[in-house]
């Protein structure tokens, strides 16, 4: 078994609640730490399992058994180019360079502040193409897929949380 770690934001609990910390530890989070931020309840886990989706599985499951509302899962989904340089141990040049393509053809286009200074991309879409270009390695590109398929469930559908991510990773990783 490998440790993972991992954020889940969270909503619905009081804060102010005396069992407020008891209610994640009661519901199986005895691995992570709990505090309230900005309105959110963050629970940060270091949590052992097999996958890192298996982790995020029972993570969202014990969340939701202490009575909280999951809203998504971090690493933050949406990086700037600096955020992949770091996350790809390559420098901010380098991926300046993919960018503007004098590097290599068809590095995903940004996804959120498209018209700005400092655009944001999908890590999950550039961790593909880095992994696809021989630059970071399968585990990190599914890793981002995981966390992405992970909030597309929580923000569509929040029924079988597991099951649907147990799907939908596979069939994503099997299109690398």
């Amino acid at each position: 078994m490998e440790t993972y770690e991992f954020t889940v934001i969270a909503t619905g609990l009081d804060p102010q609640d005396e069992n407020f910390e008891s209610y994640f530890y009661d519901s199986g989070c005895d691995d992570a730490l709990v505090s309230f931020q900005k309105g959110h309840i963050l629970i940060d886990f270091s949590r052992e399992a097999d996958s890192l989706e298996d982790a995020i599985g029972s993570a969202v499951d014990n969340c939701r058994a202490a009575g909280a509302i999951v809203e998504r899962v971090e690493p933050d989904p949406l990086v700037s180019l600096a955020d992949i340089a770091a996350r790809s141990d390559m420098s901010r040049s380098a991926m300046t360079n993919y960018f503007k393509g004098h590097r290599s053809e068809g590095f995903p286009a940004p996804i959120a502040r498209v018209t700005t200074a400092s655009p944001l991309w999908d890590w999950a879409d550039v961790s593909l193409w880095l992994y696809k270009h021989d630059r970071i390695s399968k585990e990190i590109a599914v890793g981002a897929t995981v966390v992405s398929v992970a909030n597309d469930i929580l923000e569509h559908d929040g029924g079988d949380f597991r099951g649907c991510l147990h799907e939908q990773v596979r069939e994503k990783v099997a299109a690398f």
